[in-house]
């Protein structure tokens, strides 16, 4: 079973918004060289998720008055789009370590605070468990924290589609405090005593993000590694808005990466039909206008990408029920857009390219493998829905994680 690697204790670097997005451009031009491999052997990008962790990346959204950089959202979508245009398994990893880094922003002690963002500043990663199989719905959760002793749990339950998971040095899970109590987050280590992390997973795409099974059998947690997660949503919060901009981000960034490398192998190695009667494929009118109009989705998406990070960055410079609608919405509208043009280049990909692009060794489908599977995350038709009934009557989305 794969491991985390070892890191070290010192504490990463903190970073400043330009530092941070032209680190990570360094960083995704060499997780690019390697992710065509990774993806056909299936090899988990450890060394990766280690160069990200001591880089002092996944330690942006720490806020400032704990040691972090206190980074917006702004700055963590365009990495997040970065990573993902180059592997999308590697941008899309670390998407649960800064949704509950935020979580633990929002609702963790003092305590709790200073001893689990201390451990991200040291180089640690949280995964996640909080999807479950054989449930009504996603938000149907069985996960349960049973009464031990004052102030102990006992953590029990299955888990799947655990992104990160495998790779974490932490690992939060959501759970019912009680049989019928509020949803909560336990805080547990890893390789704790109880906790068996199953690499399982066997998606025909996004195929290295390790998204395996968490088993949970009697895994004692203490009070101070619980923290509430049903109160998110009792009043306005952005919590869903993020967690769904960076889905958004990883959509992006598979878009422009199916674009590039189209547009590479037109230039490179397609032959014209003949009768365009040109010379290079890439001159074709019919192939020209094709990537004008793939160019034009992914522009757009990539837009609004870029505005729903700052709607959620001004939502939570002020927040009331009125600026997280508006951040909902323009997630919302980010989350549709991306999706269709993740999807769109990624198929189109192989009509402007021509037969030669479908070669096999190539590696050129796992662009639409990847967005055809990372896209089914949350479906973009919800998103539609929610947006049209804003634009009918003024309906605000629902107050939950998914919007």
């Amino acid at each position: 079973m794969t491991s985390p690697g070892t890191l070290a204790p010192s504490a990463v670097p903190r970073l400043a918004p330009a530092e941070a997005v032209t680190l990570a451009a360094g960083l995704a031009a060499g997780f690019a060289r390697d992710a065509a491999e990774r993806d056909a052997h299936r090899v988990l990008p450890l060394a990766a998720l280690d160069l990200l962790s001591g880089s002092g990346l996944l330690a942006i959204t720490i806020p400032t008055r704990y040691g972090g950089a206190g980074l917006p959202v702004e700055t963590v979508v365009e990495v997040i789009r970065l990573l993902s245009a180059a592997d999308p398994n590697i941008g899309q990893i670390p998407h649960s370590h800064f949704v509950y880094v935020n979580q633990l922003r929002l609702q963790g002690t003092e305590a709790q605070q200073r001893r689990l963002f201390g451990e991200v500043l040291a180089g640690r990663r949280f995964g996640n468990a909080q999807s479950e199989a054989g449930t009504k719905h996603v938000r149907d959760i069985r996960t349960t924290l049973t009464a031990a002793a004052p102030g102990h749990w006992r953590l029990n339950g299955d888990k799947f589609y655990a992104t990160g998971a495998l790779l974490a040095h932490r690992i939060p899970v959501l759970a019912h405090l009680g049989l019928d109590g509020p949803l909560h987050v336990a805080w547990v280590d890893r390789h704790a005593e109880g906790v068996e992390v199953v690499d399982d997973w066997n998606g025909l795409g996004q195929r290295t993000t390790a998204s395996g099974s968490v088993l949970l059998r009697d895994v004692a947690v203490p009070d101070e590694l619980i923290t509430p997660f049903a109160v998110t949503f009792d009043g306005p919060q952005t919590y869903g808005a993020f967690a769904q901009v960076l889905h958004a981000a990883i959509d992006a960034g598979i878009a422009r990466a199916a674009l590039t490398d189209a547009a590479a192998f037109v230039r490179e190695k397609s032959r014209p039909h003949p009768d365009a009667k040109v010379e290079r494929a890439a001159d074709d009118p019919l192939v020209v206008r094709a990537f004008g109009e793939i160019e034009l989705a992914v522009r757009g998406s990539e837009a609004l990408l870029g505005e729903a990070a700052r709607a959620i960055d001004r939502a939570d410079g002020d927040l009331t029920a009125d600026s997280a609608t508006a951040a909902s919405l323009a997630v919302a509208a980010a989350r549709a857009a991306t999706t269709h043009a993740a999807l769109e280049a990624s198929s189109r990909l192989f009509e402007v390219a021509g037969t030669r692009s479908a070669a096999a060794g190539l590696g050129l489908d796992r662009h639409w493998r990847n967005a055809r599977t990372h896209t089914l995350h949350d479906p973009a038709a919800w998103k539609i829905q929610h947006l049209g009934r804003w634009a009918v009557d003024g309906t605000p989305p629902p107050n939950h994680g998914q919007v």
